[in-house]
C-alpha cells in the first residue's frame, strides 16, 4: 500500500468519481481505475461499489479513508520536517468568512511574497465546521473564534491567539439604544448557520436574560446579513471589523455589547501536525499583533447606540 495509491483513493472519494479525480490529479481515467483495483487486490476487499453512475464507499472503504488521511498528512509533515529552512508544499487553511474578508488579504499577500513555494489553499466555514475539518485532517489549520465551550478544543488541538474581535449588534438605523436584551425591538435574529461561534455567544446572551429570538434567519455571508438588517428584517451580531467592508452603512446602527466584549480569533491545528509552512504562517499572523492591533478602517465613524435617538 503506497502513498500514491492512497492519494488516488482519497481523490476519488473527494471528487465523487474517477473522472473528476483523474482531472484533479492530471492522470488518465484508466490509470486511476487500475490503481484503485490494485489497492483493492492488496487489501483483499472492495473499496467502492457502483450505484448507477456514482461510486459509493463500502464499509471497508469507509474504514480506510481516515487512515489514508492520516498517512498522507504524516507524509506531508515528514516532507516539511526535512526542509525546515524553506517552507514549501501544500498548506490547507480554513477560516471564518469575516477573517478572510477583513484580516487576511494583506497578510496572505505578504506570505505569498515571502514563501512562493507554498501552495496555500483557503476555504471558509463556521467555527464548528472548521474545527471538525482540522480534526479529520481535511485542513492543516484553521482560524476560528474562541468557542463558547473551551472543551470543544480539548487536548487534541494546539492554538495560538492571532486577532481580537469586538462583537457588536447591528440594527436598522433609528432603532432605540440597546442596554439590555429587552431593548431589542426586532424579534428576528439574522445569523450564520449553527456552528458559528458568534451566533452561540449572542444566543447565550439572549437566554441569560430570559429572552429567545422568535425566529433565526440563517444567511451565508456578512454582505447579505448587513443588507437584511438595513432593510429592517431583523438584528445581527458581527465583528466590528466587518463594518469596513460596507460601502454604505448609513442605514445601520451599531450597538456595543459589553456583556460579551471581545473574542479572540485562534489559529488551531492538531497537536503534533505541524510543518514549516504552517510555522511561517503562524509567524506572519502573530507578528502584526506584537505591536497591538490598530482599529479597523472606518470603524471610528460607524454609528453607535449613542448616535440613535
Amino acid at each position: 500500500m503506497d502513498l500514491a495509491a492512497l492519494t488516488i483513493f482519497r481523490a476519488v472519494v473527494r471528487e465523487n468519481g474517477v473522472t473528476r479525480a483523474a482531472a484533479k490529479l492530471n492522470r488518465v481515467q484508466s490509470n486511476v481505475t487500475t490503481r484503485i483495483k490494485q489497492l483493492e487486490e492488496q487489501l483483499g476487499t472492495d473499496l467502492f461499489i457502483r450505484d448507477g453512475r456514482r461510486l459509493v464507499l463500502t464499509p471497508a472503504g469507509e474504514t480506510l479513508l481516515p487512515y489514508a488521511e492520516r498517512l498522507l498528512a504524516l507524509a506531508d509533515e515528514a516532507r516539511h520536517a526535512v526542509r525546515e529552512d524553506r517552507p514549501s508544499g501544500r498548506l490547507r487553511l480554513g477560516t471564518m468568512e469575516s477573517v478572510a474578508a477583513t484580516r487576511l488579504p494583506g497578510l496572505l499577500a505578504q506570505y505569498h511574497q515571502q514563501w512562493p513555494a507554498v501552495a496555500l489553499e483557503l476555504e471558509t466555514g463556521t467555527t464548528g465546521k472548521l474545527i471538525e475539518r482540522v480534526r479529520e485532517f481535511e485542513v492543516d489549520a484553521a482560524l476560528v473564534a474562541t468557542p463558547l465551550d473551551p472543551a470543544t478544543l480539548g487536548d487534541l488541538f494546539e492554538t495560538v491567539p492571532v486577532f481580537t474581535e469586538e462583537l457588536v449588534m447591528l440594527t436598522p438605523r433609528g432603532h432605540r439604544p440597546i442596554y439590555e436584551v429587552r431593548d431589542v425591538a426586532l424579534s428576528t435574529l439574522i445569523a450564520f448557520e449553527r456552528g458559528c461561534a458568534y451566533r452561540s455567544y449572542i444566543e447565550k446572551w439572549y437566554l441569560e436574560h430570559g429572552v429567545r429570538p422568535a425566529r433565526v434567519l440563517e444567511l451565508g455571508s456578512y454582505h447579505a446579513i448587513v443588507a437584511c438588517v438595513a432593510a429592517g428584517a431583523g438584528v445581527a451580531v458581527a465583528p466590528r471589523s466587518v463594518l469596513e467592508l460596507q460601502a454604505d452603512a448609513s442605514n445601520i446602527a451599531v450597538h456595543e455589547l459589553p456583556d460579551i466584549g471581545t473574542i479572540e480569533t485562534l489559529l488551531v491545528w492538531r497537536r503534533g501536525h505541524f510543518s514549516s509552512a504552517l510555522n511561517a504562517l503562524r509567524r506572519t499572523l502573530v507578528a502584526p499583533n506584537e505591536v497591538g492591533d490598530s482599529p479597523a478602517k472606518g470603524v471610528e465613524d460607524a454609528p453607535t447606540a449613542t448616535d440613535v435617538a
